[in-house]
């Protein structure tokens, strides 16, 4: 599937130094994500400006999956613009799921959060859909962890992206594979903490 990324790239030049600015995340093992091939690249989500701080860490375009929401709004233009995949969290939505199998096997990146929505809870982390490995198993994806840990605010002292390992679903099974996942997030934030 061929893609235009002419206004993501055009969005991230002006928009990722005002970020970076801003923010002042601290990225680390950024020099994992693969150059090439398909990847997924997941972590967990703990506030709506995550994707930023993944997108400003490669030189890759990332195609986010959004829920639909996004799209039906005053900004929906933007996240049209910029290439996301809507998605109804409703049902099984199988188009988005098309979408993005589509965008691995053209050797696309993808982003997603497997907790499917952003941890409003006490809980470290939620439970890990299992779109993720599914998606990496038939398409041979690497998928590329990452943890996020922080506050997002003025120049934040500890907000932190860490990359861990990336690595294949390959013979594990799905349950397996979203252990594996799920374990891994879990520690690079824990790291983060230390």
């Amino acid at each position: 599937m061929k893609r235009n990324y002419f206004w993501y790239k055009l969005f991230k030049f002006i928009l990722g130094p005002i970020y970076k600015f801003y923010y002042n995340p601290k990225i680390i093992n950024k020099e994992v994500i693969p150059k090439k091939g398909p990847i997924l690249i997941v972590g967990n989500h703990k506030h709506m400006m995550d994707q930023c701080s993944i997108i400003i860490a490669t030189k890759r375009p990332i195609t986010y999956m959004a829920k639909k929401e996004y799209f039906e709004g005053k900004t929906s233009w933007f996240f049209k613009l910029v290439g996301c995949i809507p998605v109804n969290r409703k049902i099984h939505d199988k188009a988005a799921t098309n979408a993005a199998l589509e965008l691995l096997n053209a050797n696309g990146a993808v982003g997603l959060f497997p907790e499917g929505t952003r941890n409003k809870t006490k809980e470290f982390l939620l439970p890990f859909k299992f779109g993720t490995v599914s998606m990496a198993k038939k398409t041979n994806a690497t998928i590329v962890p990452f943890g996020i840990t922080g506050d997002y605010k003025f120049r934040s002292k500890d907000l932190t992206v860490r990359f861990g390992t990336p690595f294949k679903v390959e013979n594990m099974t799905l349950e397996e594979a979203n252990e594996k996942l799920r374990n891994e997030v879990g520690k690079l934030m824990k790291e983060n903490l230390r």
